[in-house]
């Protein structure tokens, strides 16, 4: 499934690209009848807090998901109650662009990654379109701890 964040949930599309969904993210300059666009388009099921933007989707026969609360970790959950998680894909996008990541060869990275990294660390990957690279780091546990939370019990 393909989703859209509007703009008030940036935290929330970069953890679903985490868990692995297909999750476009506008930037500032997006106007909400362009948000609106993209998501028919796309077919893009729209997840959003403003009330205004999400009665306007379901006018254009747009697929709504309503979030309602700021808490990043209850939009998680309400999210992931209504779209089931392949968790093949769980850390396999990019999450600054949503890009699916390419596995690159650690000799081929030296000069671009610190060096204890290089040193300590095996398997690589790169976001083809903003190059940014990414690794099993120390933060890998803590992300793999939330994520096995917040899947429902029949996936995780």
């Amino acid at each position: 499934m393909k989703l859209l964040c509007d703009h008030m949930l940036g935290s929330l599309a970069k953890w679903l690209r985490i868990f692995g969904l297909d999750t476009v993210y506008p930037d500032a300059t997006t106007n909400d009848d362009d948000v609106l666009k993209i998501a028919k388009h796309d077919d893009r099921l729209l997840i959003s807090r403003d009330k205004e933007l999400i009665c306007r989707g379901k006018k254009a026969l747009v697929n709504v998901l309503e979030i309602q609360t700021t808490d990043l970790t209850e939009q998680l959950r309400q999210v992931l109650l209504k779209i089931k998680i392949d968790t093949e894909q769980v850390l396999t996008r990019c999450t600054l662009c949503n890009t699916p990541l390419v596995s690159v060869e650690k000799k081929a990275i030296k000069e671009f990654i610190p060096e204890k990294v290089f040193e300590t660390r095996d398997d690589f990957w790169l976001c083809p379109v903003c190059h940014k690279y990414y690794w099993m780091g120390t933060h890998y546990e803590d992300m793999m701890k939330k994520i096995h939370e917040l899947l429902p019990k029949e996936q995780s």
